[in-house]
């Protein structure tokens, strides 16, 4: 066994034949969040393990590597910030699935996961002899499930339980009308709910996850499989012959989500400025009128905020080596890649305990309470304070990542899950 924090996880079995594997996702690029970085990377190191990988994805597209073949389930796109809200060919809405697509977001709810797979279920029906093994990444439609139906050896990957993030979201809005739309928006996890619990094998990232999702889902604990997640260490790594700044944050934070914690950082990064120049940069950019924005100008601090928008790969890694500290202040997360990848460029983190981020950084970092700024500030100070720790830090992480997380080591226990499902569908 190999031990990740509290959980226990098989070491891979050893190979078999190569398998022919389809990888389901309603959203791939990696600019959307966890889950595109997931598909790209999972395909990949599957596919150097002498597996063929197929992807089938909606719109905005994942960017695969090596002998991956892509198929595209075009949709309607409505929430491209280039066309938002709007079809961008009216032609399109010959469709009946792309209608569903549209009444569903003019009803306020998120329909892209229900009408991807119809879309998915219409394209593999004709295609049973094909694959081995179906892997739906966190879509969990009716249409998902109809392909299970048909024969195919199905598993499902499920970061977290989106329940948190409904929870969070209706927390952080005062008016009825306002949480009325937050739960009309999360309406499909009613149909999330209701496929999990029909799937035999059920791949989670973390022991956190798995008892969330179990718990939100109603689902029992014994269908999860803990595969943690890899972090590519071709592109997180240290730059030694960079310069690093002193008194420098740095997070990341794709969306102004209340779930990523970030308006905490902002009030400590404001209150540390009272007796330390301190700058932070973010990775990535906020809403033109978001609540990010208003808070950065009701606590002054926009000459000592930066966001950097979206950037290429490789520049992750000079951000980083640029960075004194790296700050995790998500409330929840259910692996926690940004954590991981900090830690993989030799960059001491502070997180916060929340979800599965414990898991991730283990000793090789400072951990505070959520929704805590006065314990995010205290933590930032004394790692400024402390050049030495963040040196022990920063190398106790670059190993932890190295000996734990790898994709490789994902794709082999995420092959010996799929073997699982194979044999019991026989």
């Amino acid at each position: 066994m190999v031990n990740i924090g509290s959980q226990s996880v098989d070491k891979e079995s050893p190979p078999g034949r190569p398998l022919r594997i389809c990888l389901l996702t309603y959203r791939g690029n990696p600019t959307c969040g966890g889950q595109g970085v997931y598909i790209k990377h999972l395909s990949l190191a599957l596919s150097d393990l002498g597996h063929q990988v197929d992807v089938i994805s909606g719109p905005p597209y994942p960017e695969l590597d090596g002998n991956i073949t892509l198929h595209r389930m075009p949709g309607l796109d409505l929430y491209n910030p280039e066309h938002l809200f709007k079809v961008k060919r009216v032609r399109d809405l010959r469709s009946p699935i792309n209608q569903l697509e549209f009444i569903g977001m003019c009803l306020g709810i998120f329909p892209e996961p229900f009408t991807f797979g119809l879309r998915a279920f219409n394209f593999l029906r004709t295609k049973l002899p094909d694959y081995d093994i179906i892997h739906d990444n966190q879509c969990l439609s009716y249409g998902i499930w109809g392909i299970s139906r048909l024969g195919f050896p199905t598993v499902a990957t499920v970061h977290h339980p989106i329940t948190v993030d409904r929870d969070v979201e209706l927390k952080a809005v005062k008016s009825w009308f306002r949480k009325l739309m937050v739960r009309r928006w999360y309406s499909f996890l009613g149909m999330q709910k209701w496929v999990l619990r029909r799937f035999s094998h059920i791949i989670t990232v973390s022991e956190s996850s798995k008892k969330d999702i179990s718990n939100d889902f109603k689902v029992p604990l014994h269908k999860f499989r803990v595969v943690p997640n890899g972090i590519n260490t071709d592109i997180f790594r240290p730059l030694p012959h960079i310069k690093r700044a002193q008194n420098q944050i740095l997070t990341t934070n794709s969306a102004d989500t209340p779930l990523k914690g970030l308006s905490y950082l902002l009030e400590a990064v404001a209150s540390l400025r009272k007796s330390r120049d301190i700058r932070l940069t973010v990775i990535g950019t906020p809403k033109k009128n978001g609540f990010i924005k208003r808070l950065i100008r009701e606590l002054g601090i926009q000459d000592h905020v930066k966001f950097t928008g979206r950037i290429e790969h490789e520049e992750f890694a000079r951000y980083y080596a640029e960075t004194t500290v790296a700050v995790i202040p998500s409330l929840y997360e259910g692996f926690g890649l940004p954590a991981g990848e900090a830690m993989a460029c030799g960059i001491p983190v502070i997180s916060t305990a929340g979800g599965a981020l414990p898991e991730v950084v283990g000793d090789a970092g400072i951990i505070v309470p959520p929704a805590d700024k006065q314990a995010l500030e205290k933590a930032i100070l004394s790692l400024l304070n402390d050049p030495e720790r963040c040196q022990r830090l920063g190398q106790a992480g670059r190993e932890r990542v190295r000996n734990l997380f790898t994709w490789k080591h994902a794709a082999q226990r995420t092959v010996a899950v799929y073997q699982e499902a194979i044999d019991a569908n026989r």
